[in-house]
């Protein structure tokens, strides 16, 4: 049997200027200076830098030229009038103490160099290759990944070869062939996984009896040297604990991913540029926001003339009626373009503001112990925002402070109570735990559950799955991979 029923749903849709507005917020202050960039090369009706008037004229001059002309014209009911106001300077300008004199800094560093591809084929030009080899030889490269590798199977690149290239080999021709870019530099670049990569590096060095030591292990007991069974080595090998330690530290000095290790990788190399900055004037914490999130913007004087022009003329022909419509479109995109930036700002800086004062002990100590648990919520009521604008602000966002830059949502964490029924941050179990680890005795590393027992003595009663959430968070390893000889 058929039922029909209504339904009412509530619901909230976003416009696409809300939508904007939400990247602009989340973007970092590189981000940021990209899209302002890309703004102003898309709309030629927004115009940067300060104002250029034939009258004497400041950021701070609001007056309109035009007034007291109230004359509307016609065309799609457009008003002139509104597009022709000298409000073009956004008053969030004049809030001197929302922004760092840092305004000059407008580049954004980059890496500089060559391609770590184009660097790689630029050795094999010292080779004596035939056609056909250089040609495999250079595929070879590109199939090198950012960390210095080839994950492919051989024969999953001889198919490429063929379906892509029109050469035909055989594995041996590519392992041949691959030994040569072994040869490459960095040391180890090519490799098909990190026992090569390690054994690769080795063999290029002096000598000597560990490093002699080092290839045999890698070579013939990498998995006992990766689960660090040195009782065992020590057995296989007939050596003495001495020696087993230097051959590791030769190893350990090798680099496990050689591609990043060339400053001219395809990635671009990019250097964090604090969006707020902290100080301590007085004993009272002083919030900046970079200088560089509040640009100078104003609405092209060349498009009002237009449409005063456009306003004058006595006879409006359909050409100039599509113009003006263009003009319109162009001056509504930058007048909400200036006013997008300013409540970016403001968010910024509220935002932060209410953070910074939520954790004032710390920002005033340096004390990692006296961060308060705060989740997102608890500063999106504070400010009365959404959580997912807090979100925005936290995550992509870094702060200059006495004790160095740091990413803001690190501040954030939940809380747990202790044995003495306080409330207390997970980030300070974080520290301890970290702490206690730091000063174990390596050669017998604590395990999840000591490290549990330790907490508890300490007044933090959490579970031993608990530690291994936090220690995995920490990126500590398990005390089996922390043994030491």
């Amino acid at each position: 049997m058929l039922k029909q029923f209504l339904q009412f749903k509530l619901s909230q849709k976003l416009s696409p200027q809300q939508i904007q507005l939400m990247k602009l917020i989340q973007l970092p202050t590189q981000a940021f200076e990209q899209r302002l960039k890309q703004e102003l090369e898309e709309n030629p009706a927004l115009e940067s830098g300060k104002e250029q008037t034939d009258e004497f004229d400041d950021d701070f001059d609001n007056t309109n030229e035009y007034e007291d002309d109230n004359e509307s014209i016609n065309a799609e009911d457009i008003n002139v009038d509104e597009y022709l106001s000298d409000d073009d300077v956004p008053d969030y300008r004049t809030q001197a103490n929302n922004y760092s004199s840092d305004d000059e800094e407008k580049t954004m560093p980059y890496a500089a160099g060559t391609s770590f591809t184009q660097h790689l084929i630029n050795q094999l030009n010292t080779f004596r290759l035939t056609d056909a080899e250089f040609d495999i030889a250079e595929f070879l490269v590109g199939s090198i990944d950012e960390s210095g590798y080839i994950r492919r199977e051989l024969s999953d690149i001889m198919d490429d070869l063929a379906f892509t290239q029109n050469i035909y080999t055989t594995e041996e021709e590519l392992e041949k062939i691959l030994h040569i870019v072994h040869q490459l530099d960095p040391a180890g670049v090519g490799a098909r996984n990190l026992q090569e990569c390690l054994s690769i590096q080795l063999h290029r060095k002096e000598k000597r009896p560990d490093i002699e030591l080092a290839i045999d292990i890698i070579d013939n007991a990498f998995e006992r040297f990766t689960k660090k069974h040195y009782k065992k080595l020590i057995q296989k090998f007939d050596i003495t604990e001495q020696q087993l330690k230097d051959a590791i530290d030769e190893i350990e000095r090798l680099n496990p991913k050689p591609g990043g290790s060339y400053s001219g990788n395809n990635r671009i190399v990019e250097h964090v540029v604090p969006d707020f900055a902290i100080k301590i004037v007085d004993g009272e914490l002083e919030l900046t926001l970079n200088g560089r999130n509040a640009p100078e913007l104003h609405v092209s004087r060349e498009y009002n003339n237009m449409l005063k022009g456009y306003k004058e003329s006595k006879d409006k022909s359909k050409a100039q009626k599509d113009a003006v419509m263009f003009i319109k479109q162009k001056l509504d995109a930058a007048k909400w373009f200036i006013d997008a930036i300013r409540q970016r700002q403001q968010t910024l800086f509220v935002t932060m503001s209410a953070i910074m004062h939520y954790q004032k002990e710390y920002f005033l100590t340096g004390d990692e112990r006296k961060l308060r648990p705060m989740i997102l919520k608890d500063i999106a009521d504070e400010i009365d925002m959404d959580v997912s604008t807090v979100s925005r602000v936290a995550n992509s966002k870094y702060v200059d402070t006495p004790y160095g830059t740091k990413l803001i949502k690190e501040f954030f964490s939940e809380s747990m109570t202790n044995d003495q029924g306080e409330e207390v941050s997970t980030r300070e179990i974080k520290k301890i735990l970290e702490t206690v680890i730091e000063k174990e005795d390596k050669r017998k590393p604590y395990t999840d559950a000591a490290l549990a027992k330790i907490l508890k003595e300490k007044g933090y009663p959490i579970a031993r799955r608990t530690v291994a959430k936090y220690r995995e968070q920490l990126e500590i390893s398990v005390a089996r991979l922390r043994k030491k000889i």
